[in-house]
């Protein structure tokens, strides 16, 4: 039964896959402008799934997205139902994921360092 363990990374792939195709080419809500599904995390049953999405733009319209995202949720969740073909479909948890954010936030203070140091 080792192949039961790994169950939950293979869901969520597919997951991943279907609510980037989904998320970019069907959602016709123009909150949910430049959203990019980063990642997809399962529970162990199958029952939760926790999608992190990096939205481009200001704050508010991060916030707009995000609740553009909510909105969609029942759609985006029978999609994944029809796809997978689960019995029942995980529920949809999306969080907004700053990482890309952090990592060009860290990139603009290496550069300001280094102009620094050659001044």
């Amino acid at each position: 039964m080792a192949s039961g363990r790994h169950r939950p990374e293979r869901v969520a792939a597919l997951i991943h896959e279907t609510l980037a195709a989904a998320v970019s080419h069907l959602l016709k809500d123009p909150r949910v402008g430049f959203v990019t599904v980063t990642g997809v995390t399962v529970t162990p049953d199958i029952a939760h799934a926790e999608v992190r999405v990096s939205v481009l733009g200001t704050e508010e319209e991060k916030v707009e997205a995000m609740a553009g995202l909510a909105s969609a949720t029942g759609f985006l969740r029978t999609r994944v139902a029809r796809t997978l073909t689960l019995r029942t479909a995980p529920e949809l948890h999306f969080v907004l994921d700053r990482g890309i954010e952090h990592a060009q936030r860290i990139d603009q203070l290496l550069n300001d360092l280094k102009r620094g140091t050659e001044s």
